[in-house]
């Protein structure tokens, strides 16, 4: 019996922060429309993790990033179920950034960008397995994260894993 391989997406996601704040914005659509989060996006063929977290903020903010900027604070394993019984795994690297030129303002892809104070994020506003280890990242922790989600990430499958790590190697 051949075993079915199961599709893997690299994506980023980028997280504003000043002092004891974070600033995210409601996702309009695709996965976790209707959220707060940060910007990101998937990695496009022979791009780096860095390149596209600087893209994809760009598109999703209007405002620029240097790649050299940005602090990574964890790897997140998404496996998502859907309803017509596939599964895919969308792995998502995570980074802070302190430094920006332009303003960060709706787009498309994200409105109402807002300063959020980092130990009190609106948890119900946030994706089930966010509401786990966001907070914990953006106080400092770094970390690898395993989580599974039913059908359009409606319910969480078992426990949301949070394994600390003190650095992650450069890419």
């Amino acid at each position: 019996m051949k075993k079915q391989e199961i599709p893997v997406v690299l994506a980023t996601l980028v997280f504003p922060v000043r002092g004891i704040e974070v600033m995210l914005a409601e996702k309009v659509q695709k996965i976790g429309a209707g959220c707060l989060n940060g910007w990101g996006g998937k990695v496009k063929t022979g791009e780096s993790l860095r390149a596209c977290a600087a893209r994809e903020f760009f598109e999703e903010s209007c405002a620029k990033i240097n790649e050299k900027d940005l602090v990574k604070v964890g790897i997140v394993h998404f496996t998502n179920h859907n309803t017509d019984r596939s599964v895919f795994i969308c792995v998502v690297h995570v980074y802070t950034i302190t430094r920006w030129t332009g303003e960060i303002v709706s787009t498309r892809e994200m409105k109402s960008p807002a300063w959020y104070r980092r130990r009190f994020v609106a948890r119900e506003k946030l994706m089930l397995a966010d509401r786990y280890w966001l907070s914990k990242m953006l106080s400092g922790k770094k970390g690898i994260v395993w989580a599974e989600y039913g059908p359009h990430q409606q319910t969480l499958i078992g426990d949301v894993c949070f394994e600390p790590v003190d650095s992650f190697e450069e890419e």
